[in-house]
């Protein structure tokens, strides 16, 4: 875990202490409501019906009872919020049909057990429909509360994602209002430029073109929502070789991508800005230079990219993202877009590797 996350808002699989904590208290209230109730009640018990009951060992295994009941409750919390997250709700509820009677089952057979085992007394007979009607009751409200609790959370989440978007939406906007040029007059500079170059400096002309190059795919970036992935990557490969006449022999590049998937439509101008931080973030301090690995392909139905580096790499990733606009602005796209993440993780043996799926 991450050392600098406030205790109460680490995970323990998958969900936050403080939540739990919330549960224990929620089930704390419960069980002492259910401890209230059978007292108040117990007064207009004959002695006969107390005897039946046992009640004074019915009492303790009120504590029993509820413990037994956030264990079994704890899996199911952890499936249907961790793991099955992206599930719909009428796909969850349908799941709800089968795990009721299973945690009925289970919770009546380990109570029943655990009370025997330790002395306690339990109900019997034909009062121990109780113990079904009263845990089916308590599993539907439990995550009836819990359902709607995460459906709050998202909801939220899905509101601040809104605004952060329409906050990087406007900054986008004002900036390409401050660097405004008639990209036509751009290319027109461009060529002008590259004219007045001596012939026997062609590199010099060959860099010029590949960066007038760079500025109309960014110009097609901001007219269409996807391009061809063989498009985007040959904007990539000419944004690479300009970084390798800054970089010299530092900077190698390995680039790794099936043939098939080349007309694979995605969003223009998605890799740049990762291959750019890793570039910028990793390997420019280092004096020997490293090695930029980008590999593409398609694993269930989904298009993956692994962007990676043998830089410094990075301890703090969750503050990598306020550092600079690049990976933010990828991050709340894909979000957005494909409702999928933006992975930092270590790369081995050093650097850092950048992977998401669309």
């Amino acid at each position: 875990m991450d050392t600098k996350t406030p205790f109460f808002k680490k995970r323990l699989l998958g969900i936050k202490i403080e939540e739990l904590a919330i549960f224990a208290v929620f089930y704390l209230f419960w069980a002492f409501a259910y401890h209230v109730a059978i007292t108040v009640n117990s007064r207009s018990w004959n002695e006969g019906e107390r005897a039946i009951l046992d009640f004074a060992e019915f009492m303790n295994s009120v504590g029993l009872d509820y413990i037994i009941k956030a264990i079994l409750t704890y899996p199911i919390w952890w499936l249907l919020i961790r793991k099955l997250k992206k599930w719909t709700y009428t796909k969850k509820i349908i799941l709800h049909l089968v795990l009721l009677p299973l945690f009925v089952i289970i919770w009546q057979q380990l109570y029943y057990f655990a009370c025997e085992l330790v002395g306690f007394g339990h109900l019997r007979g034909p009062a121990s429909a109780w113990d079904i009607y009263i845990p089916a009751l308590f599993y539907a409200l439990q995550f009836g509360i819990i359902h709607s609790y995460n459906y709050y959370i998202e909801n939220q989440q899905k509101i601040r994602l809104e605004g952060e978007l329409r906050t990087v939406a406007l900054k986008s906007e004002l900036s390409a209002l401050k660097a405004q040029l008639n990209p036509h007059f751009l290319y027109n500079i461009f060529n002008t430029i590259s004219a007045s170059v001596p012939p026997k400096n062609e590199k010099t002309r060959h860099l010029i073109a590949e960066l007038s190059d760079l500025f109309r795919y960014q110009l097609k970036a901001s007219q269409v929502e996807k391009v061809p992935l063989s498009e985007e990557l040959e904007f990539v490969n000419k944004y690479l070789d300009l970084e390798k006449e800054r970089f010299q022999e530092r900077l190698e590049v390995e680039v790794s991508v099936e043939k098939h998937l080349m007309s694979e439509m995605i969003p223009p101008m998605l890799l740049q800005p990762l291959i750019e931080n890793s570039i910028k973030h990793g390997l420019s301090s280092l004096i020997e230079g490293g090695k930029i690995s980008i590999n593409i392909f398609k694993k269930n139905e989904k298009l993956h990219f692994e962007i990676s580096d043998t830089g410094i790499g990075v301890k703090d990733k969750e503050a990598v993202f306020d550092k600079g606009i690049g990976l933010t602005n990828t991050k709340l796209r894909l979000e957005k877009m494909y409702q999928s993440r933006l992975n930092l993780s270590d790369n081995m043996p050093k650097g850092l590797k950048i992977s998401f799926a669309i």
